[in-house]
């Protein structure tokens, strides 16, 4: 019965996926297309635009129209989400397409879409409106991967719109025996896996994020639905997987951490 729910599931996911298309970056403009960007797949990499807490960080102007890219949802896109698509249609047997869909949870279609992914959350601050979206998307079955985000500042603003999701939900440690670290490859050995800030000063960590988390919050029936991984940038291991100069260990784990947590959403 289980594997019958996952064939309409995918089915249905199949049909639902709509036109892409592609939106500025901070890092990133005029980044190769893939031919096959039109294909109709089982899973796409869902990334969610949301709006920012500020419009000034790190020199840049955040003061237009978050809706239409060029802020913080866009760190590390569209080069990680891509890289991340093409290890999973290697490692695994999903279907995958070869580029992201960008979701704004105003638009109401989240709910096609079973994996969610948010970068830099420490910046985010949803309204009320989509707060309420991301509860009943969650709560019907979605999930939710966060990433880059570091150290206490940080976390207090990932903490106020999350509070919003689910002011009635503890956030805990992941235990090393939970099914998400074992669903492809087993991850009990861990580590916290660093930004592109590594290359140039050998550090690990960032602000005052010394040591990593994998946390989450759960639901009624010990399902993950928000899986945080915090005091790490797995997006920026997946960004420069291809990079020389970024150690080959970092994007191993992180790649092997995405594999997981995909698979465990498709599974739980």
């Amino acid at each position: 019965m289980a594997s019958l729910g996952c064939l309409v599931f995918l089915g249905a996911l199949y049909a639902a996926q709509k036109p892409w298309r592609e939106y500025p970056g901070l890092e990133y403009s005029n980044y190769p297309i893939p031919p096959d960007f039109r294909e109709q797949t089982e899973w796409a990499f869902a990334r969610l635009m949301y709006p920012p807490v500020s419009a000034w960080r790190g020199g840049f102007n955040f003061e237009g129209d978050w809706r239409e890219g060029g802020t913080n949802w866009t760190m590390d896109y569209p080069r990680s989400d891509r890289h991340l698509s093409a290890a999973l249609r290697r490692l695994t047997r999903i279907h995958v397409r070869s580029v992201e869909q960008p979701l704004n949870l105003d638009d109401g279609d989240v709910y096609d879409w079973p994996w969610l992914y948010g970068v830099e959350v420490g910046h985010w601050n949803l309204t009320d409106d989509q707060a309420r979206t991301m509860r009943e998307y969650l709560l019907r079955g979605g999930f939710f991967m966060c990433d880059d985000f570091h150290g206490t500042d940080e976390w207090e603003v990932f903490v106020a719109s999350m509070e919003k999701i689910f002011p009635d939900r503890p956030i805990v440690e992941i235990p090393n025996g939970d099914a998400i670290f074992h669903t492809v490859y087993d991850l009990d050995d861990r580590y916290q896996v660093p930004g592109a800030q590594y290359m140039d000063t050998g550090k690990t960590f960032e602000k005052d994020g010394r040591v990593p988390h994998w946390r989450a919050i759960y639901d009624d029936y010990g399902r993950i639905m928000v899986a945080m991984c915090f005091n790490m940038d797995l997006g920026d291991s997946w960004e420069h997987a291809d990079n020389p100069q970024y150690p080959q260990r970092f994007s191993a784990l992180g790649i092997r951490i995405g594999v997981d947590y995909l698979v465990y959403a498709f599974t739980h």
